[in-house]
């Protein structure tokens, strides 16, 4: 796997390359900063999951993942310019260094890259990332729908992180067995198990907002709360009641001061929230591993049932 994970680096940076050197600098600014590639990752190893020796991927997998990763960081771009942000993965963002607009256009470049990656791909797999990249805009605006409202709806909740986080991840999952020619319900469980994670990766991404460290997040921690996107621990401390549930309403709907957000983030930690917001992301485990249970069980399908417990260790001492 180290081979093909340098396979995505050189070509995600080949893919953002213009006769543009400025252009370049922008749209490869986190790239260069590093990342774990889960999307590349996710549809190199569904692409080998009908392999049981499985040994390089394929070009077309490898492709398909960059596609999908440069969507992610062209709307990493977008989020960064919505929320000020002024760091991400430990450096500036390309907001706080060149500015919004060309973080906006930036953004756009890369979703164009991706497009058109996609495109070369054939008529479905552009025809699946098109869509994909409209649900990731749906979930956003489910999320802004409800920014400062300590009411939100769980129904809510999970309808924007499928939209805005686990359809990436099954799309990705996707595009590896298309591109692997294995057959429909086949590609229909990868998807299904790359939804499940994707559900997964943002509860346990919401649960670290509020236990981790600013360090280990490469970001201010409790950033959500002060930004009024108001995530699962959140809103099952809320739904808990009593005297600090009452205490951390009358905080919210509003941006929080520094003082204000450190109180917050004690009263979701010392509470009930945490814990349930983690049985909630158990049941997506679990979806996860029921569409392992239909995959061939090779060596792939084993290191994708390993993955969604990974992820549920990272916030489970």
């Amino acid at each position: 796997m180290g081979a093909d994970r340098q396979r995505v680096e050189e070509a995600m940076l080949a893919a953002v390359r213009t006769s543009d050197d400025y252009l370049t600098e922008i749209a490869s600014h986190l790239i260069s900063a590093g990342g774990k590639r889960l999307r590349p990752v996710m549809t190199i190893v569904a692409s080998l999951v009908a392999d049981p020796t499985p040994g390089s991927a394929s070009n077309d997998a490898i492709q398909g993942g960059i596609a999908c990763e440069l969507v992610h960081l062209g709307s990493l771009y977008h989020d960064d310019v919505m929320d000020e942000s002024e760091t991400r993965r430990g450096v500036e963002t390309v907001n706080a260094k060149w500015g919004n607009l060309q973080a906006i256009l930036a953004g756009d470049f890369l979703l164009a890259r991706a497009s058109e990656i996609a495109a070369s791909l054939g008529t479905e797999v552009a025809g699946l990332l098109a869509h994909t990249i409209g649900q990731l805009c749906e979930g956003q605006i489910e999320e802004l729908r409800f920014t400062y409202k300590p009411e939100r709806p769980l129904d809510s909740y999970l309808s924007s992180i499928e939209g805005k986080t686990a359809s990436l991840y099954g799309t990705a999952a996707r595009i590896g067995g298309i591109v692997a020619g294995l057959d429909r319900t086949t590609v229909d469980h990868l998807t299904a198990y790359g939804t499940a994670y994707g559900m997964v990766f943002q509860i346990v991404d919401d649960i670290l907002d509020i236990t981790a460290t600013d360090a280990e997040l490469g970001k201010p921690a409790g950033h959500d709360m002060v930004e009024g996107v108001y995530t699962l621990p959140v809103m099952h401390t809320l739904a808990s009641g009593g005297a600090a549930a009452g205490e951390l309403r009358a905080m919210l709907g509003r941006p929080l001061r520094r003082r204000t957000q450190r109180r917050a983030i004690e009263i979701v930690r010392s509470g009930d929230g945490i814990r349930r917001a983690i049985s909630t992301a158990r049941e997506f485990v679990a979806r996860a591993e029921a569409a392992c249970d239909a995959l061939p069980q090779t060596p792939a399908t084993a290191a994708l049932r390993g993955a969604t417990d990974a992820l549920l260790s990272s916030v489970v001492r």
